[in-house]
């Protein structure tokens, strides 16, 4: 089973680095921009045939290694 994991900062954390982007994109001419906040993605391809088992190691995946809970919110869909 294939999923996809999209790491955000919370809401109240402060993204530097979105907010360079950002910046950069308005002297680039882009006036319109109202926002942008940077992630991560990962894409996780695993040998379990059960959804909900399958699920269930994604997420303890997140808490352990690919997320830090405390400043960062994660999804976790799954793919086609």
């Amino acid at each position: 089973m294939k999923f996809s994991v999209t790491v955000t900062l919370k809401k109240d954390v402060l993204d530097p680095q979105g907010k360079v982007v950002q910046n950069t994109l308005f002297n680039l001419g882009l006036k319109n921009l109202k926002n942008i906040r940077q992630g991560k993605y990962f894409e996780i391809e695993i040998n379990e045939q059960d959804e909900k088992k399958a699920e269930n190691m994604i997420n303890e995946m997140c808490q352990k290694l690919l997320v830090n809970l405390i400043i960062e919110d994660y999804q976790i869909n799954k793919l086609q």
